[in-house]
């Protein structure tokens, strides 16, 4: 399957995972050892902290949360990929910058997360949203 097949897919359940409250869910499509970096809570270094940061997350409404993957690139078993987010009034939008790892069953698993906020026109028209 191409590589941006299986990025649909990660972010496909991801944003499923999010919209339906289910922060282990989400935690679980990161590595072990993963660390998230984001401007609306502190950095979170493996599942653990990830799946409790992602918990206040989704508590505060995820319903509105959409991700459009914008570019991506792959050597070996890495690779990056940047996503526009939006997620509505309370959060806003901006862009994910991440690091994949593929897992030895050939699932891809995020490794590194970067959000950062606001809208620098990388969500105009973010029309191709994760149902």
């Amino acid at each position: 399957m191409p590589l941006q097949d299986d990025l649909n897919t990660l972010w496909k359940r991801y944003v499923a995972a999010y919209r339906a409250g289910d922060a282990t869910g989400c935690a679980a499509l990161f590595t072990l050892g993963a660390v998230l970096h984001s401007p609306f809570g502190p950095p979170a270094r493996g599942r653990t902290e990830i799946e409790a940061l992602h918990a206040d997350w989704v508590a505060e409404g995820g319903g509105a949360k959409h991700m459009q993957l914008l570019e991506s690139g792959q050597t070996g078993d890495l690779a990056w990929c940047l996503c526009a987010f939006s997620e509505g009034d309370a959060t806003g939008e901006g862009v994910s910058l991440n690091v994949l790892e593929r897992q030895p069953d050939g699932d891809w698993k995020i490794r590194v997360c970067s959000l950062n906020a606001g809208d620098r026109g990388w969500n105009a028209g973010l029309t191709d949203r994760f149902a």
